[in-house]
């Protein structure tokens, strides 16, 4: 079969991604501006075997992902802004527990109910400190149509892979923007699994090498003794209250996302190599400083484009390698400065970085962007 052309809306491209990686079970509560993805997975999922399930709210629809994933389904739900709330003891139970499940929050305004149909990007601490304690999470940011494709299957392949929640942190334009997409062969998918083990014999649900490693996972009703508990575990999945095991299963389920930080780096550059004001974002706001920077470029301003993909883990090396002839850093985001303290974080005050924050339920305009460049300069 040949690669097809389609036109395609971002919510529509997230579904069609998570197909391609053997999504099998969907749970979810209608949300604006998350809902096409329910709609679409209610009229897709069926006709590949899997199955829809509207739940009666975000606690439940993000509960019933759990379960699905413990039986082996690969498992999806989508949400926004408040239902995403919801979600979170869930979350943390999902990465204690260590089970695999996507959630695609496509952001809007908030706190509350906000503004549910305006653009924002105000869930990036949320992503990745939502739930109480300790814990580990992957989020992805699709910055156009084709990347709500790739970065969903994505999703699934690092949900599989290290057994932990991945978030897709999309927003209202990105979701709801339609561009042309060539979809690839379906035949070129290499589909994502988790690695399960062969013999119930001796199998124990959390046994893996203490420095990072990922456990097999049996799905439940197939012969396998399993004990899945939100309380701190030993190998087997029995609770214990002792300090050397909470410090033990903490590092590895830390160690676990570290050391492969570097592997799930992804982004967009463009014009970084010589750069003396760059400008770092991601999602739809990434859009307008791309064209501002090639603007600026166009006028012989050193100028470059930093768009990232990958959220959390927050890609430290790439930015200081990517920003390192950078004297100034601009910071746009559509919110009141959250990417801005990772990156006055990761960069060591080896440049000077300028908050750009835009809380009017409006999208950023290139001059907005092409106005703080030319400041910088």
């Amino acid at each position: 079969m040949a690669e097809n052309a389609k036109l395609m809306q971002g919510n529509e491209a997230c579904t069609m991604g998570a197909i391609a990686a053997g999504l099998q079970f969907f749970a979810g509560y209608p949300i604006t501006p998350s809902t096409e993805i329910a709609e679409m997975c209610s009229e897709e999922l069926p006709k590949f075997g899997g199955k829809f399930i509207q739940m009666e709210d975000e606690i439940g629809s993000i509960a019933a992902c759990i379960g699905a994933s413990l039986t082996g389904k690969k498992a999806m739900t989508a949400t926004s802004g408040p239902g995403f709330s919801l979600m979170q003891e869930s979350i943390g139970y999902a990465s204690l527990c260590e089970i695999p499940v996507v959630i695609i929050n496509v952001q809007r305004m908030g706190p509350s109910t906000g503004m549910p149909t305006s653009p924002a990007q105000g869930d990036i601490m949320q992503a990745r400190w939502g739930t109480h304690g300790d814990h580990q999470v992957i989020a992805l940011a699709p910055g156009n149509v084709k990347e709500c494709f790739e970065l969903t299957f994505k999703a699934f392949e690092y949900a599989e892979t290290y057994r932990v929640p991945v978030i897709v942190l999309a927003d209202e334009v990105i979701s709801h923007m339609r561009e042309k997409v060539i979809l690839p062969n379906p035949s070129s998918y290499k589909i994502p699994m988790r690695a399960m083990p062969k013999n119930p014999a001796g199998y124990k649900p959390y046994g893996a090498d203490p420095d990072g490693g990922v456990p097999l996972m049996a799905p439940f009703g197939q012969g396998y003794r399993w004990h899945c508990t939100g309380l701190f575990h030993d190998e087997s999945g029995a609770p214990s209250g002792k300090a050397a095991v909470a410090e033990k299963l903490l590092h590895r389920l830390e160690r676990k996302i570290e050391k492969n930080a570097q592997a799930m780096e992804d982004y967009y550059a463009e014009s970084m190599d010589d750069c003396d004001v760059a400008v770092v974002s991601f999602g739809s706001s990434a859009m307008a400083a791309l064209s501002a920077v090639r603007r600026a470029r166009k006028e012989g301003k050193k100028a470059g484009m930093l768009r990232l993909k990958t959220i959390w883990p927050f890609p430290d090396q790439a930015l200081r390698r990517l920003c390192a002839s950078a004297k100034k850093i601009i910071v746009p985001e559509m919110n009141q400065g959250q990417l801005v303290l990772e990156v006055e974080r990761a960069i060591h005050g080896k440049a000077g970085v300028i908050k750009l924050g835009k809380v009017t339920g409006e999208l950023f305009h290139p001059d907005e962007i092409y106005r703080a460049l030319k400041e910088a300069f």
